[in-house]
């Protein structure tokens, strides 16, 4: 069955973790149980309805503050389709936890509080959103059941936000009014709004197509694991392991590993369930060679004619994750795909302002939840693409060797 990945983003108290627990509960996918608690927490709390932002507020901090602090995942599934959802924190505060929780997703929701229509953290989270390349962005206009279902507060907000995501790169945008407290347009068409002509929520969820969404023209396998089974039964097999970044791999295509730049061709592909003909991203599976060739965890399996270019000098936006500011100079691990390397900061070209998207150049270090183009030297090759074209080869991660913590996301804008 499909699955789409999808975030929920937006300013402080706009309902996003209402929306996830109403889709939860309409599509009947919580236990009794469960229900059972969230009302019984609901009236501890002193509520005269369900609270189901409970469902996913499980942290005793957010539910004593009523917002939500960290990304919080929840899994449902449809006849249709399988969704990952990401609820992601609204405050400023938690920017790092909403790039982590978008970064992954085809499809963002960004919620928009109708009475008071667009924010500075919509602005916010719509810019973030594309930065990150999510392809399909969502607009849910909630809380309308308090601007009596108005039809024109909720074109006044729709004609604003897509006359600033025309500044942005939105490939996609859909505009739906809801109320996720009453459950209006959420998995059905709502009667209170006989006006709005569009799909419901679940409706544009289950339909909308990401397929295409991903990169099927340049073959990227990153070798993760080495599969030498020792047993009598197998003691020829030799596979390597890994999650298809992209292209589409068959046997008896014709292949280079970087970064040796040996070729060959691929003799099968294995998975869980057996050999299969084709493979390509998100698949995790297990690609045969027809020679022994030595490859290992960190290689790249490509195209000859397309391969990436390896790069030691990195350009990138980079997303800062830590109190401890980054400067120039700053020594980091990187882990790109399965490669991993050190790093070292050689310049910081500017800070971005995701607010009015200024761009300051006398910046001297990015602070925690900053959003910086920043210049590395890394101390062995990676095989890096462009993170408008591909977001597995393109993204990578910093890593502060003393802790052993994530310190930063970056989206590579160029290599050399």
């Amino acid at each position: 069955m499909d699955l789409l990945r999808f975030a929920t983003a937006g300013s402080v108290d706009d309902g996003k973790s209402t929306l996830i627990g109403r889709l939860l509960y309409d599509t009947k996918t919580i236990f009794e149980d469960q229900l059972e608690a969230v009302e019984r927490s609901s009236r501890l709390m002193g509520a005269d309805y369900t609270n189901l932002a409970l469902l996913t507020d499980g942290l005793r901090a957010e539910r004593e503050q009523g917002i939500t602090i960290d990304v919080a995942y929840r899994y449902f599934a449809t006849p249709k389709r399988k969704f990952i959802i990401a609820d992601t924190p609204g405050h400023i505060q938690y920017t790092r936890n909403m790039v982590t929780g978008a970064s992954t997703a085809d499809l963002a929701i960004v919620l928009v509080d109708a009475r008071r229509g667009m924010v500075e953290q919509s602005r916010r989270h719509a810019f973030l959103v594309t930065l990150l390349r999510v392809p399909h962005l969502v607009v849910a206009v909630n809380k309308m059941d308090l601007v009596d279902h108005a039809q024109s507060v909720y074109e006044e907000i729709r004609d604003e936000f897509t006359a600033f995501a025309t500044k942005l790169e939105v490939p996609d945008l859909t505009v739906i009014p809801i109320s996720a407290l009453n459950g209006d347009n959420i998995v059905h068409r709502s009667e209170a709004m006989p006006w709005y002509e569009g799909p419901s929520l679940l409706h544009h969820l289950e339909n909308v197509h990401v397929a295409s969404d991903r990169n099927l023209i340049d073959v990227r396998f990153p070798v993760q694991y080495v599969i030498r089974p020792q047993s009598q039964e197998h003691h020829d097999y030799r596979g390597y392991a890994g999650t298809v970044a992209g292209g589409v791999l068959k046997a008896g295509d014709e292949v280079v590993v970087l970064p040796s730049g040996f070729a060959t061709r691929i003799a099968g592909i294995d998975t869980e369930d057996g050999p299969v003909e084709e493979a390509f991203p998100p698949m995790s599976v297990t690609v045969r060679l027809e020679d022994d060739l030595d490859v290992s965890r960190g290689d790249m399996i490509c195209r000859p004619h397309n391969a990436p270019i390896p790069s030691q000098d990195i350009d990138a936006m980079v997303c800062w994750m830590t109190d401890t500011p980054l400067t120039a100079g700053r020594q980091l691990a990187v882990k790109h795909t399965t490669r991993s390397a050190r790093a070292m900061v050689r310049d910081l070209r500017y800070r971005l302002d995701v607010n009015t998207l200024h761009r300051d150049e006398e910046a001297e270090f990015l602070q925690l939840n900053d959003i910086g183009r920043v210049q590395l030297r890394t101390t062995a090759p990676l095989f890096v693409d462009e993170y408008r074209r591909n977001r597995a080869t393109g993204g990578f991660i910093l890593i502060d060797e003393s802790t052993n913590s994530t310190v930063g996301a970056g989206m590579i804008v160029g290599s050399d």
